[in-house]
C-alpha cells in the first residue's frame, strides 16, 4: 500500500462544537495548516457518525466544507454506506455533550455504546481496523474492562487515553526503563473525574517505566476538602515531593500561587502491588497544572516535571496525540499499551467510589492482576507550540 497516500478514517462522536475534543483532532486532520502543522497528517477524515447535535454543531459545516459524509449509523460511517469496511481506522470521540449524571457525578457518556457498536459494524462488513478511543474507556470499571476483552477478543488494535502523557514536559524528565522507584506524586486541578484522569495519566506513563513493568495496584483511597492537607500532616502524602514540583509548577503557570486549603481540593492514594505508594493531588489553589514528582533508589533530591499543554488554540498537544493515533492506523500496532488508561481509569473509578463511602481504602483486586510492559513513545519535543 502506498504510504503518501492518506488512510481513511471514520469518526464516531457525542458531538462537534468549537474547542471540543472531537474538533481539535478532526479539524486538524481536515485543514492541518490551520492548527499550525506544516506538513498534513497521513489520514483522511472519511465518514462521521455523530451521536449529538448541538446549537452550537459544527459537525455539519465542517463536514460540508470538506466534502465528509455523515452517517445515521455506527456502521454506514465504517461503510461509507457499503457492505464492507471502507476505512483503516475508526476513532471514537465519547467527550462532551448532553449526558446525564449519575449519583457519582460520573457523567454517563456512551464510549461502551458507541465502541460497541463500532465491533458489531466490524462483524457485520467482515473487517477488523484500529480503534481509538478518547480518554478513559468509561466511566464504569466492568464496562471498560468489557470493551478491553472484546477488543483482544476480536484481535482490534486498541488505543486509549489522555493528551497529557504526549505533551511537553518541562523539564524533560523520561525515566529510563526499569528505574526503582520509592515514591511518587501526580498533581493537576479541576473537576475529579473530567481533569483527575489526566492527573492520574500523567502519574501513570513516569511510573510504569519502574523496574518489572506494572504489576498492578491493589488498593486506593479518595479523601477531599480539609482532609487533604490534614493527611499531609499525618505522613500520608509526601509534602518534600510537592515543595520539589514548586518550581515547576511556578514556570508552568507562571509564578508562585499559595497553598490556600478548599472544599475543591482533592487527594487520590495508591498502594502499587510491588509496594511503590503513591498520591495525586487536585488543588484548586496553585493553579491550572499537571506534574510529577518521584524519588528514585539512590538519587537525591526528587525529580519533577510539569506536563505543559497548550491550552489556547491550535492546542498543539492534541496533534502530538494525533500522530500516536495515526502510528496506529499506519502500522496497525498502538504505539503505548492500552493497559495503561485501563488502569487509569479502572483506578478513577474506585478512587470516586472511595469519595462516596467517606474516603475509606478500597481493594481493589480487579485492578492488582493488570500486568504490561511499557513502551518508548516519546512525548512532545521542543518548546510549547512545536507541531507534531
Amino acid at each position: 500500500m502506498d504510504t503518501q497516500v492518506p488512510r481513511p478514517v471514520a469518526a464516531v462522536i457525542t458531538h462537534w462544537r468549537k474547542s471540543s475534543h472531537a474538533d481539535v483532532l478532526l479539524s486538524r486532520i481536515l485543514d492541518p495548516e490551520a492548527w499550525g502543522h506544516a506538513q498534513p497528517f497521513k489520514l483522511k477524515l472519511a465518514a462521521v457518525y455523530a451521536d449529538q447535535f448541538p446549537a452550537l454543531d459544527l459537525c455539519r459545516a465542517r463536514c460540508a466544507a470538506h466534502g465528509v459524509p455523515i452517517y445515521p449509523t455506527v456502521k454506514g460511517a465504517i461503510g461509507q454506506g457499503g457492505q464492507s469496511v471502507a476505512v483503516d481506522g475508526v476513532l471514537v470521540i465519547g467527550e462532551h455533550g448532553q449526558y446525564a449524571s449519575n449519583a457519582a457525578g460520573q457523567r454517563l457518556y456512551p464510549r461502551r455504546r458507541l465502541f460497541e457498536e463500532v465491533v458489531h459494524a466490524f462483524r457485520l462488513l467482515g473487517r477488523r481496523v484500529p480503534v481509538f478511543n478518547d480518554k478513559h474507556l468509561s466511566y464504569d470499571w466492568l464496562f471498560s474492562r468489557w470493551m478491553y476483552d472484546l477488543a483482544r477478543h476480536e484481535a482490534i488494535p486498541f488505543l486509549a487515553g489522555s493528551s497529557v502523557p504526549v505533551a511537553w514536559r518541562n523539564p524533560g524528565l523520561a525515566y529510563p526503563m526499569g528505574v526503582e522507584l520509592t515514591e511518587a506524586l501526580g498533581l493537576g486541578y479541576g473537576p475529579i473525574e473530567d481533569y483527575g484522569f489526566h492527573a492520574l495519566e500523567g502519574l501513570q506513563c513516569m511510573v510504569e517505566r519502574r523496574k518489572g513493568g506494572e504489576t498492578g495496584v491493589e488498593a486506593v483511597r479518595c479523601v477531599t476538602g480539609r482532609q487533604v492537607l490534614e493527611e499531609r500532616e499525618a505522613g500520608l502524602w509526601s509534602k518534600e515531593l510537592l515543595e520539589a514540583l514548586e518550581p515547576v509548577r511556578e514556570s508552568a503557570v507562571g509564578g508562585s500561587r499559595p497553598l490556600v486549603p478548599s472544599s475543591r481540593d482533592v487527594l487520590f492514594m495508591i498502594r502499587y502491588r510491588d509496594g511503590l505508594k503513591a498520591s495525586v493531588l487536585l488543588l484548586a489553589s496553585i493553579g491550572p497544572c499537571f506534574a510529577f514528582a518521584g524519588r528514585r533508589v539512590g538519587k537525591t533530591p526528587p525529580e519533577a516535571t510539569a506536563f505543559l499543554l497548550e491550552d489556547q488554540p491550535p492546542y498543539g498537544h492534541f496533534g502530538h496525540l494525533l500522530h500516536a493515533i495515526e502510528q496506529m492506523v499506519l502500522t496497525g500496532r498502538p504505539p503505548y499499551p492500552v493497559e495503561r488508561t485501563l488502569l487509569t481509569g479502572g483506578m478513577l473509578t474506585s478512587l470516586i467510589q472511595s469519595r462516596v463511602e467517606g474516603g475509606r481504602w478500597l481493594a481493589t483486586p480487579h485492578l492488582a492482576a493488570l500486568r504490561y510492559q511499557p513502551s518508548d513513545w516519546p512525548h512532545a519535543p521542543g518548546p510549547v507550540g512545536t507541531p507534531a
